[in-house]
């Protein structure tokens, strides 16, 4: 199942980012919040980011597969998905907006190509049939 490789992958990415706020908040000893550091605030947000991102991106890349989506169409999406993912990230952390807008250009097309996909590979004789 081709999404469940995306699911360890988007697991990592939130596991990754997870660790860094945990290590940020013991270096400064925040127990909650930011504490007011700039590096803690942004390990946070990037955490964020990928916990609003990475869930419904996996629901969109499952569905579409079970729906018979090519192998090919997954993979291409997902690959793009967590490029842009992983370059937002780096944005964000560096301030480098280049990186950041980009990232998200690519997360926002991967995402809308999936629903695309979705409607494209939707049994729509079932969705459209009545008992």
């Amino acid at each position: 199942m081709v999404s469940a490789l995306y699911a360890v992958i988007g697991t990592l990415f939130i596991l990754k980012f997870s660790f860094d706020v945990i290590r940020l908040r013991r270096q400064y000893r925040v127990p909650t919040g930011d504490g007011g550091f700039s590096e803690l605030r942004l390990a946070i947000r990037v955490q964020g980011n990928s916990i609003e991102y990475i869930p419904i991106t996996l629901i969109l890349l499952l569905l579409a597969e079970m729906n018979g989506a090519e192998i090919w169409i997954l993979h291409a999406l997902a690959v793009l998905f967590f490029i842009g993912r992983a370059l937002h990230a780096r944005g964000l952390r560096h301030s480098i907006l280049f990186w950041r807008r980009n990232g998200m250009m690519m997360t926002l097309a991967a995402i809308i190509a999936m629903l695309v996909v979705n409607l494209v590979y939707l049994p729509w004789e079932l969705v459209l049939s009545v008992h």
